[in-house]
C-alpha cells in the first residue's frame, strides 16, 4: 500500500487508499458515499459559494501625503553692524512644512545683486520646539504667528491655496494676510539708479579704431624695484598699450635659471586706471571690480614716455626704454620724442673682505682654514708636481744656539728644508759625555717667521739661510755656521730665488772651506785655453808672405791661384761643430750674469811659472776646440810657412835662449829645422 496526496485539497480532504496498480479502490467511488458523511460533504457544490464583503485598501501616511506640503511666507530681521549705510536687514524667506513626515526647511528667494548667500537656510529636518523634546507640528503655524527656529524669529505673513484648504479641512482657519516689509538698504539702492536717458553717441568709432589699430601696440620695457619689501627683487617687465581699445597688458620677462614661476603676465589685457586708489568709500572693493563709473581717469599714450614712472595697480614701475615702433608713433602721431634708453645695468660691488677667524691653535693653519672657506672642509691642496721634482732633496745647515747657558755652547744642530713641502726639521747630533739626548729635535713643519700675522704668516724660505742669520724656531734663536755643498749648487741653478748677497756669502764660505777647487781647476783650464786660442789666431798675422815670379805673374794677369793661403781670413768657412761638453755633477752652471761676482783666486804669475814653454806647432796641435778639418788645413798652413821660413831664413835654426827652454825641448827644435832644411835643398 502507497500514500497519495492529491493536489486539489478542495476536492479530496482526505487521504485515499490504492490498490494494486495504482488503482483506486471501489470503496472510494461516489457509488459508495453515504448521505450522512459530513466529512465528504461540500455545499458549495450544491448551493454555491457565498459573496464576501471587499476589503478597503490601506494607504500609508507617507503615501497619502506624499509631495504635499504647506508653504508659509514669513520674513525675520539680520542685525549688520559694519556698515554705515544699514542698520538692518530684512530677509522674506518662505517656510516649507511637509506633511508626509513633519519636517521643515526654509528658503530664501535669490535676488540679483544682493551680494548675499541666498537659497536655502534651514535643510529639512524635524525642529525641536521645546528643551522637553517637542517638535514643532503644522498645528503650530499659522499666518500672523511668530515662530522660533533656533534662536531666530520668524513672523509668518501669508500662505498659499492649499495651506489654506488643508487648514481649514482641519478646522483650522487662516488669517488674513499681511504685507512684506521692504528692506530698507534695497530701496535705497533703487531709489539711486538712474534712469537710462538716450545721449549722442560718441564720435570715437570702435568698429573704425579697430580696422585701423589692430595689431598696433606700443610696446615699453619697465623695471620693477621690490628690494624694499621681504624677498624682493629688481624685475623687468614689458608693458604693452593697445591701441585699437586703449587697453594695458604687463608681461614679466622671464631669464634663465631665475627660479620664478613661468607666469607669462602680470596684467591681462585691460584699461588701467591711472589714480587706482581713487574709489568710493562705501565701494565693495572685495568683491567688485571697478567699472567706468568709480574710476575718473584711464592711462593714455601721452602718459607713457621713457623716463617717467608710472603705477601699475600699486606698483610703481620705472619705463627704461621702448622699440622702434613707438618712438615713430609719438613723433609722427603725437610730435612727442621719446627720451634715449635708459642704462640699468647695476655696477657690480666689490665682494666684502672675508674676515677669518684667528686659529685656535687645533690642527696645522691650513686644515682649519678650510673650516672657514666651506661647509664641508676638504684636504688643503699640495703641489704634486714640486713634491714628485723635489722627492727627497734638501737644503742642510749647522747651527748652533745663542748662548744662554754655557752647558748650550758646546750643542750643534742640523736645519733641513725640504725642497718638496718647504718645511723644516731640526736634528741634534748625540755628544758623548755632555749629558744631553740628542736625535730628532723639531718634527717637519713650516716654520714661521717671528710678528708676522698668525692668520696668514709668513715663513721661512731658503733665501732667509746664510751663513751668520739668525732664525727664530719657535721663540728659540739659532746663529748658522755652516751649510754643505748641495746649497751652493742648487743657488747657481736657482739664481733667481736668492739674492746677491745670500750668493754671495754662501761662495765665500764655500771657498774657505776649500769645497770649490773642482770650480777653480775647470775655471783655471777654461781661461789657459782662451790664452792658447789669442795665441793661436795670431800666428798667422805676424808672419810676412814674400812673393815668388808665379805671384807677381798671376797678378798681373789679375788671376788669383787656387792655392791662395796669403790671406787665411778669406777662407771658406765651413760649419763649426761644437765639441759636447761633459756635465758636472750637481748640474753646476754659470751665475748669473746680471748679478757676477768673481771668484778669488791664487794670482796667474805663480801658476804660469809651473807650466813648461812648449813649441807653437805643439800648443796649436793640443787644442780641444779645433775640428778635425781645421786641424788638418792649420797643420799644412804652417808645413808651408815653416818650408818657407827655412829655405828664405836659415838663421830661424838658431837655438833659442836657455831662459826660454829647456835643453830637451831645444833638441827636438833643432833636429825638426834639419829635417825641414833636407826637404827645402
Amino acid at each position: 500500500w502507497t500514500w497519495r496526496v492529491y493536489p486539489n485539497y478542495r476536492d479530496y480532504n482526505l487521504l485515499t487508499q490504492l490498490g494494486v496498480g495504482n488503482r483506486e479502490l471501489d470503496s472510494n467511488s461516489v457509488k459508495f458515499v453515504s448521505s450522512n458523511d459530513p466529512v465528504r460533504y461540500d455545499p458549495s457544490l450544491t448551493y454555491g459559494r457565498t459573496k464576501a464583503t471587499p476589503v478597503q485598501m490601506f494607504k500609508p501616511h507617507y503615501a497619502l501625503f506624499d509631495q504635499k506640503c504647506l508653504t508659509f511666507k514669513a520674513f525675520f530681521k539680520q542685525g549688520v553692524v559694519e556698515s554705515p549705510n544699514e542698520y538692518y536687514r530684512v530677509r522674506h524667506v518662505n517656510i516649507i512644512y511637509f506633511l508626509e513626515d513633519d519636517t521643515i526647511t526654509i528658503m530664501e528667494p535669490k535676488i540679483p545683486n544682493s551680494g548675499i548667500d541666498q537659497g536655502r537656510l534651514l535643510k529639512r529636518h524635524r525642529i525641536p520646539k521645546t528643551e522637553g523634546g517637542d517638535l514643532w507640528h503644522w498645528k503650530d503655524l499659522g499666518v500672523g504667528k511668530n515662530v522660533v527656529f533656533y534662536g531666530i524669529v520668524f513672523h509668518i505673513v501669508d500662505c498659499d491655496v492649499f495651506t489654506r484648504e488643508y487648514m481649514a479641512s482641519q478646522g483650522l482657519i487662516m488669517a488674513e494676510p499681511e504685507q512684506l516689509p521692504a528692506d530698507p538698504y534695497t530701496q535705497d539702492r533703487l531709489m539711486r539708479i538712474q534712469n537710462n536717458l538716450t545721449k549722442t553717441p560718441s564720435a570715437d568709432d570702435k568698429f573704425r579704431r579697430f580696422l585701423e589699430y589692430d595689431g598696433k601696440i606700443l610696446k615699453f620695457r619697465a623695471l620693477w624695484d621690490d628690494r624694499h619689501s621681504e624677498y624682493g627683487d629688481v624685475r623687468k617687465y614689458e608693458v604693452l598699450y593697445f591701441l585699437a581699445d586703449d587697453t594695458v597688458a604687463v608681461k614679466e620677462i622671464h631669464t634663465k635659471n631665475d627660479g620664478r614661476d613661468p607666469y607669462s603676465q602680470l596684467l591681462r589685457k585691460t584699461k588701467l586706471p591711472k589714480i587706482w586708489t581713487d574709489k568710493p568709500v562705501n565701494f565693495p572693493s572685495i568683491y567688485l571690480e571697478s567699472s567706468d563709473e568709480e574710476v575718473t581717469e584711464y592711462y593714455q599714450p601721452k602718459d607713457l614716455r621713457v623716463g617717467e614712472t608710472i603705477f601699475i595697480l600699486g606698483r610703481k614701475m620705472l619705463l627704461y626704454d621702448c622699440d622702434e615702433f613707438t618712438r615713430n608713433y609719438f613723433k609722427k602721431a603725437l610730435c612727442i620724442e621719446q627720451g634715449p634708453a635708459i642704462d640699468i645695468t647695476e655696477k657690480s660691488k666689490s665682494p666684502a673682505e672675508k674676515k677669518i677667524p684667528p686659529h685656535d691653535g687645533l690642527g696645522s693653519l691650513e686644515d682649519s682654514l678650510q673650516n672657514t672657506l666651506t661647509f664641508l672642509p676638504k684636504q688643503p691642496k699640495k703641489d704634486v708636481v714640486k713634491q714628485i721634482l723635489n722627492a727627497n732633496k734638501y737644503l742642510r745647515y749647522e747651527m748652533k744656539m745663542e748662548d744662554i747657558h754655557p752647558e748650550d755652547s758646546v750643542r750643534r744642530f742640523l736645519l733641513f728644508y725640504s725642497l718638496a713641502d718647504n718645511t723644516c726639521k731640526i736634528f741634534e747630533p748625540p755628544i758623548r759625555n755632555s749629558g744631553i739626548i740628542g736625535g730628532k729635535y723639531l718634527k717637519s713643519t713650516l716654520l714661521p717667521k717671528p710678528n708676522t700675522n698668525p692668520v696668514d704668516p709668513e715663513y721661512y724660505t731658503p733665501n732667509d739661510f746664510y751663513i751668520g742669520a739668525v732664525i727664530n724656531v719657535f721663540q728659540q734663536r739659532f746663529l748658522i755656521t755652516g751649510a754643505d755643498l748641495y746649497v751652493y749648487r742648487y743657488m747657481q741653478a736657482n739664481t733667481s730665488k736668492f739674492s746677491c748677497e745670500v750668493i754671495q756669502n754662501i761662495r765665500n764660505y764655500m771657498f774657505n772651506q776649500g769645497y770649490l777647487k773642482e770650480d777653480l781647476n775647470e775655471q783655471l783650464k777654461e781661461n789657459q785655453a782662451a790664452v792658447k786660442k789669442a795665441e793661436r789666431d795670431a800666428i798667422g798675422k805676424e808672419l810676412e808672405y814674400t812673393k815668388t815670379e808665379m805671384d807677381e805673374c798671376l797678378e798681373r794677369f789679375n788671376v788669383r791661384p787656387l792655392d791662395d793661403f796669403s790671406t787665411p781670413t778669406e777662407l771658406v768657412k765651413e760649419e763649426i761643430v761644437i765639441p759636447e761638453h761633459n756635465v758636472p755633477p750637481f748640474g753646476i752652471q754659470a751665475v748669473n750674469t746680471e748679478c757676477p761676482y768673481p771668484v778669488t783666486t791664487p794670482p796667474m804669475d805663480s801658476l804660469a811659472q809651473s807650466l813648461a814653454c812648449k813649441n807653437e806647432a805643439e800648443r796649436i796641435a793640443q787644442t780641444e776646440y779645433d775640428t778635425e778639418e781645421e786641424k788638418i788645413k792649420k797643420y799644412y798652413d804652417q808645413v808651408l810657412r815653416e818650408h818657407k821660413a827655412i829655405c828664405e831664413n836659415p838663421a830661424f835654426t838658431e837655438e833659442p835662449k836657455e831662459e826660454e827652454c829647456s835643453s830637451r825641448e831645444r833638441k827636438k827644435i833643432v833636429k825638426f829645422a834639419d829635417e825641414k832644411k833636407c826637404e827645402c835643398d
